[in-house]
């Protein structure tokens, strides 16, 4: 999920403006790329912005769905093949640049498939999730290393989401959470009444920015069977922000031992400004994805979304 987030409804936030499906990839894929042409296509995943079809059993394309997610693709294919080497952790790599052509008016790219399944749809034990939350904790500290801004942050965005100031993120939160409420999908809870009324109080909190990855949620993290985490998807939404909107996925994806061990990687105690905004994200993201799960029939995503929503105000 990226870009537009005004509380529009469903339809007008993630209805696909060109929705490219296996016969119009393979035949994408198979004029750009000849050593590809005949190679099998299988329908990988969709979200709001791109849809992802895995083609010859490698190689993983993405074609996005709404223009506005353009300046996103653009930002991917500029630098993440740049950003690769200094992160602990797979990224999708674009070395396989798609141009827009008769078929399909947009640019897209592929990169080799990284293995793993996303963290929404894992059903991991204890000793899984400990184990995914340290990996991903590393890998955050290094994203954030104020070397990266200099080495890599050139050209990108400063937060245009806002996505790190609590006092824009909590009322959006709020307009979710009425939306699912009003469905029974989603029962008030006091602690998040709590946190979103700090947020909107709360100033952005202090410090440089660092290189994040921008919507860093439950679907975007990929593990393994035994919690280790493989890859970090979707960079879409790549900018400089305040650490704390990496940090939500700490807090919608983590508790108790799992976050502790998350956060003793990461190895910068977050503060009270930084934490009170990565949890007011985390609710509104879940918030987010509880909405586009339950609309398209996600019933897994939907479950993930809504225990996130818990974990967001958990100690």
């Amino acid at each position: 999920m990226t870009s537009d987030e005004r509380g529009d409804e469903p339809a007008a936030e993630w209805a696909a403006e060109h929705d490219v499906g296996e016969a119009d990839a393979a035949a994408l894929v198979g004029e750009q790329f000849p050593d590809l042409r005949g190679a099998p296509v299988t329908l990988l995943a969709t979200g709001w912005d791109n849809t992802v079809h895995l083609v010859g059993e490698r190689w993983v394309f993405r074609f996005p769905r709404r223009a506005v997610a353009l300046p996103g693709v653009e930002r991917e294919i500029a630098t993440l093949s740049a950003l690769a080497p200094a992160l602990p952790l797979a990224l999708p790599v674009p070395t396989r640049i798609g141009r827009p052509g008769g078929l399909y008016p947009w640019p897209f790219w592929g990169a080799e498939l990284i293995p793993g399944g996303e963290l929404a749809e894992a059903d991991l034990p204890e000793t899984g999730r400990v184990r995914a939350a340290a990996d991903l904790g590393a890998f955050l500290r290094a994203l954030h290393d104020p070397r990266l801004v200099a080495e890599a942050g050139s050209g990108l965005p400063a937060d245009p989401m806002r996505r790190g100031d609590p006092g824009v993120r909590a009322p959006m939160a709020r307009e979710r959470l009425d939306r699912l409420a009003r469905r029974g999908t989603w029962e008030p809870d006091p602690a998040v009444e709590r946190l979103l009324a700090e947020g909107e109080k709360a100033d952005p909190p202090p410090g440089p920015a660092a290189v994040v990855h921008g919507d860093l949620h439950l679907r975007h993290l990929l593990v393994g069977p035994d919690g280790r985490a493989t890859g970090v998807i979707d960079w879409g939404d790549l900018c400089l922000a305040d650490p704390a909107v990496d940090l939500s996925l700490a807090y919608s994806g983590f508790s108790g031992a799992a976050r502790t061990a998350l956060l003793s990687a990461y190895g910068r105690p977050p503060g009270p400004e930084r934490e009170t905004a990565a949890r007011v994200l985390a609710v509104f993201l879940c918030a987010a994805l509880a909405d586009y799960a339950e609309s398209t029939g996600r019933t897994r995503l939907l479950a993930a979304s809504l225990t996130g929503l818990r974990r967001a105000v958990a100690p």
